[in-house]
C-alpha cells in the first residue's frame, strides 16, 4: 500500500520573486492490488506526484509510506529495490543496449530469451522481431511504451507507476496500449497507477482521483467518477461553446 500524507511541494518562481505552490497537502492511498487512475486538468500536479511517488523530487513537506515503511528520503533505485516501477512520460531510448539486455535488467536475474518473448508477447510485441533490437531512434513512442511495461511486468513490481503514458502516440497503439493495460492488470499482483485524462484508460481503472490546483479533489469508485467526470466535461464543452458564439 502507497500513502501520500500531507504532501506540499514549492519551487522557486522568478517570475514571483518567490516560492509556488505546486502541490498542497495532498493525502491519498493507493491500497493493494489497486488500479488507480489521476486525472484533472493540465498543471494540476499529476506528473508532479508520480515523480514524487518515484523519488525524482522531494516533497517540501510531508510523508511517502509504501507498505508502512517511510521512503520520502529514499533514491529511485532504493524505491525500486522495494517494488515500485516507474515509466517515463517519454521513454528513455539506450543507444548500444538492446530490448533483452532491458528486459534481464528489470527481472533482476537470468532471463532465459523464451521468458523474454513472453513478456514481449504479452504486450502485443512480436518477439522474435524485438527481443534483439537495439533500443534507439529506429523505436517509436508506442513501441517503447510497450518495452517498458514489459519491463515492468518482468521486475513484477510490487507498485508500477505510469506518468501519461498515451502523450506522443497514435491513435492505433493507443488502442492497443489500452488492451495492454488491461493484460497487466490480469497478470499482476501488484497496485496500477496512471496519470490520464483519457477515458478509455478511466473507464478499465478500479479507482479514479482528481487533482486541481495542487489538491486532490475527490477520490472514488470508477463507477462513482466517471459520470460526474463526463458531466463535467459536457458543462466545459458547452461552456467554450457559448463564448465562441459571443466573440
Amino acid at each position: 500500500m502507497l500513502e501520500l500524507k500531507d504532501i506540499c511541494y514549492e519551487v522557486y518562481d522568478e517570475v514571483l520573486d518567490g516560492d509556488k505552490e505546486i502541490l498542497n497537502h495532498v493525502n491519498l492511498t493507493v491500497k493493494d492490488n489497486d488500479f488507480m487512475v489521476i486525472t484533472g486538468p493540465n498543471g494540476g500536479g499529476k506528473s508532479t506526484i508520480a515523480k514524487m511517488i518515484m523519488g525524482i523530487i522531494q516533497p517540501t513537506k510531508g510523508k511517502i509510506l509504501f507498505n508502512g515503511e517511510d521512503i520520502t528520503n529514499l533514491s529511485i533505485t532504493e524505491r525500486a529495490k522495494l517494488g515500485i516501477g516507474f515509466a517515463f512520460q517519454q521513454p528513455v531510448r539506450f543507444k548500444g543496449l538492446f530490448v533483452f539486455d532491458l528486459l534481464k535488467f528489470a527481472a533482476g536475474r537470468e532471463l532465459s530469451v523464451d521468458e523474454a518473448c513472453v513478456y514481449l508477447s504479452e504486450v502485443g510485441l512480436c518477439a522474435k522481431d524485438y527481443v534483439d533490437r537495439e533500443v534507439n531512434g529506429s523505436l517509436s513512442g508506442g513501441e517503447l511504451k510497450r518495452i517498458e511495461i514489459a519491463m515492468l511486468m518482468a521486475r513484477k513490481s510490487s507498485l508500477s507507476v505510469f506518468d501519461e503514458p498515451e502523450a506522443g502516440i497514435d491513435l492505433w497503439s493507443f488502442k492497443n496500449l489500452v488492451e495492454v493495460f488491461q493484460n497487466l492488470r490480469k497478470e499482476t499482483s501488484g497496485s496500477i497507477l496512471i496519470i490520464s485524462h483519457q477515458e478509455r484508460i478511466l473507464e478499465i481503472a478500479d479507482t479514479i482521483a482528481i487533482i486541481s490546483n495542487g489538491e486532490i479533489r475527490e477520490v472514488g469508485s470508477r463507477d462513482e467518477m466517471l459520470p460526474k467526470l463526463m458531466e463535467d466535461s459536457m458543462e466545459c464543452t458547452c461552456l467554450k461553446r457559448r463564448g465562441e458564439k459571443h466573440e
